[in-house]
């Protein structure tokens, strides 16, 4: 028998089927496996009364639910491809997904309602399954639909090498591909990072990071179902409701990404006990040194920190909680089967040969190897042709390896800056700012300079409003870790910085904003 993410979801229910499986904080519903895998059986049987068969798509437009969580593993039992969307899309951007994937179901919420009413005046011909009350008219109830199901456990044919999930890409530069993964893929992924996070069926997850992404998903949630640990869901992410949650459900482990950690630290932490707390994992962007060592002095845990990409489903190396401070800012060593290498950069758009590696403290692409590489875009063969050559993924990230053999990620290749002949990447810019006290949160980028081709310029959440680009100007030129050619010449102050649900810095809106404002 091929393990599938259907057959493991069944052997963890066969382990421990009184055990409580899942926690839904906003409906307070808690099942053990038994009764989930009942709920599980009945969603997948009524998708099967639905039409769908196997390789058809099943999307979800929510929230972190449970309806979520058991249309996972419905999809997987039956063969049906998962394709969770990204909540916080706009209508159009919505369109673009629902048009590439050609689901036969979309589930969706309430709160998402306005987006889906405008998306199925286009696509009227798909069937929408409303979680929640007063279905709209087009809509059918999904409630209503696994009831009258039967609880059997449905008949498949699903094999480890199927397609299991299209995830669309989080769209840092431009529209979003649709990365197509197989099951086999993604219980490697979940074997790794069940040893990475030493994980057991003790364990007490807190699911906050949005569950349509990846990090959440394959990295969080989907380990802990595979060991027979409890997953506590929570429909959004709040920082004081979160640091709640961990004293109510003594949670012990859960992931974040840097802004949600930086978020939490915002809050007057001495009120909640967080002693069950014994590991926090990161990733999906950065973390600067300070923003590590604030978390380990305040909530008193271990850090893991996974750095991946969608394409790779997602981690390809982690740093472990003994470098946390020795090594703050590396992205680790390779992950359990992977293999990673510094290449020359690509020249005129076209990938480096495999072999032709750079030394350690060079500059160059990230190229990765792994049992857990995507099977290509959907819809995109060009696309794929790019980003996969000779049986590596190329990532696209600026990186390079120091004398101890850690990864240093330096940006992406795309947001490198050139000035006056050096090449600038703006993560190390942005890291001396994040030690400023004053600062919250912050984005480096080049613009247009006549003498020097791009200057340096930073953009700038402060905490409060007397902080002014003379006190960051003086705090750089007093900074020994930054050469004086990457300071900023700029300082523009924000709000807030556009990020998507991965916490990644969405530095294309930037530029986009900044060229309306200079045209």
């Amino acid at each position: 028998m091929s393990t599938t993410i259907g057959t493991l979801f069944e052997q963890t229910v066969t382990k421990f089927p009184d055990k409580e499986a899942i926690v839904y904080v906003q409906k307070n519903l808690r099942f053990t496996y038994a009764e989930w895998n009942d709920r599980v059986n009945k969603t997948a049987n009524a998708f099967l009364d639905a039409g769908v068969k196997k390789g058809d798509r099943v999307s979800t437009f929510l929230f972190n639910t449970e309806e979520l969580a058991t249309a996972y593993f419905a999809c997987a039992k039956i063969g049906a491809v998962f394709n969770p969307i990204n909540f916080r899309l706009a209508a159009d951007e919505l369109l673009f997904i629902v048009e590439d994937a050609s689901p036969k179901i979309v589930l969706f919420e309430k709160a998402l309602a306005s987006q889906i009413n405008e998306v199925r005046k286009d696509i009227p011909e798909i069937s929408y399954w409303y979680v929640d009350s007063d279905t709209p008219e087009y809509a059918e109830n999904f409630h209503e639909k696994v009831h009258e199901a039967g609880s059997d456990r449905p008949d498949s044919n699903v094999q480890e090498e199927d397609l299991y999930a299209i995830m669309y890409t989080s769209g840092t530069t431009g529209r979003p591909k649709g990365v197509m993964h197989s099951h086999r893929e993604m219980v490697e992924q979940s074997l790794i990072l069940i040893a990475s996070t030493k994980l057991t069926e003790d364990d007490r997850g807190l699911v906050t990071a949005p569950m349509f992404h990846c990090a959440e998903l394959h990295c969080a949630f989907l380990p802990r179902v595979h060991v027979g640990a409890l997953n506590i869901i929570t429909h959004h992410f709040e920082p004081k409701r979160t640091l709640e949650l961990i004293e109510e459900e003594k949670v012990s482990l859960f992931f974040s990404a840097p802004t949600m950690w930086n978020m939490m630290l915002q809050e007057s932490l001495d009120d909640y006990d967080l002693t069950t707390l014994r590991l926090g994992l990161y990733g999906a962007a950065p973390m600067a040194p300070a923003l590590v060592n604030a978390i380990q002095e305040h909530f008193g845990c271990e850090l893991v920190q996974a750095y991946g990409m969608t394409e790779m489903g997602p981690a390809v190396t982690f740093l472990n909680e003994k470098d946390q401070v020795r090594k703050a800012g590396s992205a680790g060593k390779a992950c359990l089967n992977h293999e990673i290498r510094i290449v020359r950069p690509r020249e005129a758009g076209r990938p480096s040969e495999p072999d032709d590696i750079m030394n350690p403290g060079e500059t160059g692409e990230l190229i990765v190897k792994g049992p857990c590489m995507m099977q290509g875009y959907f819809n995109r063969e060009e696309a794929t042709r790019n980003a996969i050559y000779k049986g590596w993924y190329y990532s696209g990230d600026a990186a390079s390896f120091d004398d101890e053999g850690y990864l240093w990620i330096a940006d992406r290749v795309d947001d490198m800056i050139i000035s006056g002949g050096e090449n600038i990447y703006p993560r190390e810019i942005e890291d001396v700012l994040y030690e400023h006290p004053g600062i919250l949160d912050v984005a480096v980028l080049g613009e247009p300079d006549e003498k020097w081709g791009e200057s340096v310029m930073a953009v700038i959440v402060r905490k409060n409003d007397s902080l002014s680009e003379q006190d960051l100007d003086r705090f750089c030129q007093e900074s020994t870790k930054l050469a004086d050619y990457k300071r900023p010449r700029r300082y523009l102050f924000v709000d807030e910085l556009p990020r998507n649900a991965s916490g990644k810095i969405q530095k294309f809106m930037l530029k986009n904003e900044l060229v309306k404002s200079n045209g």
